[in-house]
């Protein structure tokens, strides 16, 4: 019984010890004839949160970003960021030389493509990815001087095809961004 009393007594002394303090300032329990742990201390310092894994966009047919129908800067944005190798420098190029043009710009992205317009709805050009190519379509480009060189199945549409290698001919572009900004748009 005194032996039973004296374990007893142990265990109480035990829980009972007065605490050390680490060089951290954390608190620690007495271990003076305990057995060594198997485990490693845990750390006292704050893990971060866990991060979040960005998410991926899907590329479809031809590498053109899957986004989701949105109006405002922001989702042209979103395309413009997933657009594939070589082709998102040309995308942010042809983004800052219509926001120059038309500084009031209005934009949207539908049916994973970007569109540029004068008013919500009224669009005067959008551009798409291809496998070898982005193409630009300028809505009302038979009205524009000098004409843009792809030409379309659809009456007014004319479009501007650019390549990997093929230099842009930047102030063309630009005006054809201003005129194109002033004739009507298209109804979408």
């Amino acid at each position: 019984m005194a032996r039973k009393m004296s374990k007893k007594l142990t265990k109480v002394a035990k829980k009972a010890a007065p605490k050390r303090v680490d060089s951290q300032g954390a608190r620690q329990a007495d271990t003076k004839g305990a057995k060594p742990s198997k485990k490693p201390p845990k750390s006292t310092t704050p893990k971060a949160p866990p991060r979040k894994a960005a998410k991926r966009v899907k590329l479809l047919s031809g590498g053109n970003p899957q986004i989701a129908k949105g109006y405002g800067d922001a989702p042209v944005q979103a395309y413009i960021a997933a657009m594939p190798g070589w082709k998102g420098d040309v995308g942010r190029r042809l983004d800052s030389l219509i926001v120059d043009a038309v500084p009031d710009v209005y934009k949207a992205v539908k049916w994973n493509t970007p569109f540029y317009g004068i008013e919500q709805g009224n669009w005067f050009l959008g551009f798409h990815c291809l496998t070898k190519y982005i193409k630009v379509a300028f809505f009302r480009g038979t009205s524009l001087r000098p004409v843009p060189p792809g030409e379309s199945k659809q009456n007014e549409v004319r479009y501007l095809h650019i390549h990997e290698d093929d230099p842009l001919d930047e102030p063309q572009f630009a005006s054809w961004v201003k005129q194109a900004s002033q004739l009507p748009g298209e109804k979408m």
